[in-house]
């Protein structure tokens, strides 16, 4: 059994039209949304062995926010090829992870994100809602049913969480 988390990025700034999107930072709600979703993670004990995090500079910093939230001895990889909107790159990042990860979060884009959410969830009471949105610094948590990460197959998992930064205001 392993553990994947898929946490879009939070709501990026569009103030500078002349910036290249892989350079866009957070906006002022992404930066309260990734708090947010920081203290979320900590609450929920969320503890990846291995984040694997897109290069854009919103990724990056969606990553810093919600940081204080994980847990110690974790190994963070900051890629590139994860500056992706093709679920299947992401999916093949994923299948390439060491053995010796049992959990991963995965910080990356939209459709990408939402895209390997739905190609791994066989089931889960919130596919539905999952699939009709996947809002900025959303967080999808999918249990699968393989023994080595290369063995990462469409419908292997479990979608067992969905939580929205509108699901946090509320509690």
């Amino acid at each position: 059994m392993r553990r994947l988390w898929l946490l879009r990025h939070a709501k990026s700034s569009w103030d500078d039209p002349a910036l290249d999107d892989h350079e866009r930072p957070l906006a002022a709600r992404g930066e309260r949304d990734a708090a947010a979703m920081a203290t979320h993670l900590r609450r929920a004990e969320v503890r990846p062995d291995l984040v694997l995090c897109s290069s854009a500079v919103r990724a990056r910093d969606t990553l810093t926010g919600v940081l204080p939230g994980l847990g110690p001895d974790l190994r963070i990889v900051v890629e590139r090829g994860l500056y992706t909107f093709e679920q299947r790159r992401l999916a093949d990042a994923v299948a390439a992870a060491t053995d010796r990860a049992d959990a991963i979060l995965l910080v990356g884009h939209n459709p990408a994100i939402q895209g390997l959410a739905e190609r791994l969830s066989g089931e889960g009471d919130e596919l539905d809602r999952l699939r009709a949105k996947y809002p900025t610094c959303a967080l999808a948590t999918i249990d699968l049913d393989i023994e080595r990460w290369p063995d990462l197959a469409a419908g292997s998992g479990e979608l067992v969480g969905f939580v929205t930064p509108r699901d946090l205001a509320r509690t």
